[in-house]
């Protein structure tokens, strides 16, 4: 069993990533309702938190159904991460996460996210400080190093780990290779495999089917699989994967009546959320996942993401369900 501080996150744990603009209240809801078995939010910056910046602010928003849940925040300046740990505090969360990984050149430019990596001491100290700043568990999510030349995570990890780190979550790729190329699982493996790591240590990089998951169980060694990109408008891939793991066989996929229910639901939570505008813009991106597969599908799929009013898309989604009535996915 991995646990991550007290909390108990139960065997090979299925974590979603924190993504900006798709690990959001009504999204995190859905995964959760699937089989995650942690949920992360949205990175929150620790600059615009202290600034008290309504859009950071509100990603602090999140709900007891969700539990255990994470705050993940990022930043570079010692004062303002302290400063920020007391506010996401006392928001409620479960555990505390550091992002050490993010390669967006207007975060690393900062020195925060990836950047961070060019200074690995400034990493373990603000870390350190994290943790002696808070009664929650504190865990970290980075990345193989900040290039080919400079990947030193076997010696990084263990360094945040005897600080005070709970939990790591390694993706497999470094900052220069942004998302590009295969992901590497070998050195988050020799991570893992080191005599001296106690704490649990998450994979995260191309976990994109049931298969690759069990790989990164059964051949490297992991405690659990952080899930990203390939949960994007698909919330279903959690259960596929626990189904796969637990049976060795594949499940039927959704079919057209659960995934226009739940796009439906998933649009309705995020204007109740966010607003008309923003809830009706930040669904879009989860359509195209959301339908992949049908045949002929580009007009609607049109409809779905450039129509402005929530009326339109709930029209689309019933002219949808209409004319795609029982297909079958494969």
């Amino acid at each position: 069993m991995a646990k991550i501080g007290d909390i108990d996150v139960g065997d090979f744990p299925l974590l979603l990533a924190p993504m900006e603009d798709v690990s959001d209240p009504p999204f995190r809801a859905l995964c959760k309702e699937q089989g995650a078995d942690v949920v992360y939010t949205e990175f929150i910056s620790s600059e615009g938190l202290i600034r008290d910046a309504a859009k950071s602010v509100m990603k602090l928003d999140i709900y007891e159904k969700e539990r255990p849940v994470g705050i993940q925040i990022f930043g570079a300046v010692m004062e303002s991460m302290l400063k920020s740990v007391e506010i996401v505090e006392a928001s409620g969360p479960d555990i505390i996460d550091i992002n050490f990984g993010c390669p967006v050149k207007k975060v690393v430019s900062k020195g925060a996210g990836a950047g961070i990596l060019k200074d690995i001491d400034l990493m373990v100290k603000l870390t350190e400080a994290m943790v002696k700043h808070t009664k929650l568990p504190v865990t970290v999510k980075t990345r193989l190093g900040w290039d080919h030349d400079s990947i030193k995570i076997v010696e990084v990890a263990e360094r945040l780990q005897d600080v005070g780190c709970a939990a790591i979550s390694i993706h497999g790729r470094t900052r220069a290779q942004m998302y590009k190329g295969d992901a590497n699982w070998y050195p988050i493996a020799e991570v893992k495999n080191n005599p001296r790591m106690h704490i649990p240590v998450f994979g995260n990089g191309d976990v994109n089917t049931p298969e690759r998951a069990v790989e990164m169980r059964d051949t490297y060694g992991l405690d659990g699989a952080m899930i990203g990109r390939a949960s994007i408008g698909y919330p279903w891939f959690f259960k596929e994967v626990k189904h796969y793991m637990a049976t060795g066989e594949k499940c039927n996929p959704p079919t057209m009546e659960e995934r226009i229910e739940a796009a439906r639901r998933h649009l309705q939570m995020s204007i109740d959320w966010k607003g008309e505008v923003l809830g009706v813009f930040e669904t879009r991106r989860h359509y195209t996942n959301y339908f992949r597969g049908i045949p002929h599908f580009k007009e609607y799929r049109m409809k779905l993401v450039t129509s402005d009013h929530s009326e339109d898309v709930f029209a689309a989604m019933d002219l949808i369900e209409k004319e795609f009535a029982g297909y079958e996915f494969i």
